[in-house]
């Protein structure tokens, strides 16, 4: 994909312009385009560069939030959670949980069977059971546990692949996506009203008026940034939420394990994730620019491990067993409550003068506020037909766990990521379920414009092996050098670059590091 030839592009009148390449504008961007609108997307950084790389990797409904009265965020969720695992298969797969009961005997053991009752409800199917202690032993190996435990389904996906797949269906319907565009101005009409943007290439320099008949603000973190230019006050809450990635050998899991701090009570979870086992989250207010790459302080770090260590004693886990860390900001609507867990998970939909601002939500109901938002955009912008969606190759034989997660990832891509690249590069890089085809796909076809791009997002390379993958760099590089077009200085300046940005944001000496 020739980024030179999209930017020529730009100086044309857009039905709308998309800001932010997180899973929320990648979900406005989609839908525009199957609307048959002319739409255009730009990011900053890289696509999903923000929170939707970061997240905890679950696609679900959130027993808390039911638990804490949010019964619509938890409803919508769980629906969308549903339709995920229908047009996503893949990508977006079942998981099944397993929780401890909780101390209270048959009382609390009741209400438990009362909230997962409600819970699968919602998702029309049954996937609750109360396992005695014996046979949820075998369920979850090592698990603290004294009087048995429950298991019902959700699901799980790679969010940055997410992105891009949602991504890919929208170009492919004809839009125009665009990362490393710095949105910094609006264009305004005489009346106030938006009509347009004004862009900077980060890579080339130059800065681009580009005009729509109307912006979406998709900004995620940042969308109190561009509402501002309205002259609008803050509404997001910014909550750092911090992971730890682990060798599956270290902590084997075949499904995700619900568990509770011992500190204070907060709900957390450890599951298996791309062959690695993932821990998560903290939730704590963010201070730093978010400009800046958020990292997980020694704090978060330790709060994790004495978590899992109280759950899992016989691991024994340490700073020294962890591969990689993993640090992102949820931008959820600010209420003042005192405890950041409890704020709410739900969407906001402001539309003024031709810009729609979304905030809060969450990856699961992503696609649930692209047709909010479209909505609201249908008082400047008529909203027409609707384009089909999720086109998947009829040569994929579903019997095939590598074949299915390759269609999973790339959709209707898959044939030609198979087709371009020599048999070799089929295979899978060790200790992961990539393959180095993958990679060949990406920095042909994906607008891989710096390293970290392709190790730590269009792969996720850089979160599954010791020291970010350092030790395969050398088989990276024959692989993309020649279809990134980067001569021998270039490529060297960019693995010094990504190292750079891996130490500073996703290595373990992070959880020892003065911060």
């Amino acid at each position: 994909m020739d980024r030179h030839a999209l930017l020529t592009d730009l100086d044309r009148q857009w039905d709308i312009v998309v800001v932010g390449g997180g899973i929320t504008g990648a979900g406005v961007f989609h839908l525009a385009c199957r609307h048959g609108l002319t739409c255009l997307l730009l990011e900053q950084r890289d696509f999903a560069w923000g929170t939707s790389s970061r997240s905890g990797k679950l696609v679900h409904g959130g027993l808390r939030y039911i638990a804490q009265g949010q019964l619509r965020t938890s409803f919508h969720s769980v629906r969308q959670r549903e339709r995920l695992l229908r047009e996503y298969p893949g990508l977006v797969n079942p998981l099944g949980f397993a929780f401890a009961a909780p101390k209270g005997g048959w009382p609390m053991r009741l209400a438990v069977r009362m909230v997962l009752t409600f819970y699968d409800r919602m998702a029309g199917r049954r996937s609750r059971k109360y396992h005695r202690q014996a046979e949820f032993t075998r369920l979850a190996p090592g698990l603290l546990s004294q009087g048995g435990g429950f298991s019902y389904l959700d699901a799980l996906t790679d969010d940055a692949r997410l992105v891009l797949r949602v991504l890919k269906e929208g170009q492919r319907l004809g839009g125009t996506a665009l990362n490393y565009m710095a949105v910094t101005e609006l264009l305004r009409a005489d009346d106030g009203d938006v009509v347009g943007v004004v862009a900077e290439d980060r890579q080339g320099g130059r800065t681009h008026e580009v005009r729509a008949r109307v912006v979406i603000n998709a900004t995620g973190a940042w969308a109190d940034d561009l509402r501002g230019k309205l002259g609008h006050p803050p509404k997001l809450r910014k909550l750092r939420g911090s992971h730890l990635i682990f060798p599956r050998e270290r902590l084997p899991l075949d499904r995700a394990v619900g568990i509770t701090s011992p500190a204070d009570g907060r709900n957390m979870y450890v599951l298996p994730w791309e062959g690695a086992t993932l821990l998560g989250t903290t939730d704590l207010d963010h201070e730093p620019p978010l400009d800046r790459e958020p990292q997980i302080s020694g704090a978060e770090g330790a709060y994790l491990l004495e978590t899992i260590n109280h759950w899992f004693p016989d691991a024994a886990l340490t700073e020294a067993d962890v591969i990689a860390t993993q640090a992102g900001v949820r931008p959820v609507i600010g209420t003042g409550k005192k405890d950041p867990s409890r704020e709410s998970r739900e969407e906001s939909i402001l539309a003024d003068h031709r810009m729609v601002t979304i905030g809060g939500g969450k990856l699961t109901t992503f696609a649930m506020m692209a047709e909010k938002a479209l909505k609201a955009a249908g008082r400047w912008i008529p909203l027409t037909k609707l384009a089909p969606s999720h086109p998947q190759p009829d040569w994929v034989e579903h019997d095939d766990p590598a074949l299915e997660r390759l269609v999973g990832r790339h959709g209707a891509d898959a044939a030609g990521v198979i087709a371009l690249a020599p048999g070799p590069e089929l295979e899978r890089i060790a200790g992961t379920g990539f393959v180095w085809a993958e990679l060949r796909w990406a920095a042909r076809n994906e607008l891989v414009v710096h390293l970290d791009d392709l190790m730590l997002r269009r792969t996720r390379l850089g979160l599954l092996l010791p020291d970010g993958g350092a030790a395969i760099l050398h088989r990276v590089k024959a692989v993309v050098q020649g279809d990134l077009g980067w001569d021998d200085e270039t490529w060297a300046r960019e693995a010094d670059a990504y190292r750079r940005v891996w130490r500073a944001a996703y290595s373990p000496a992070l959880l020892s590091a003065a911060q």
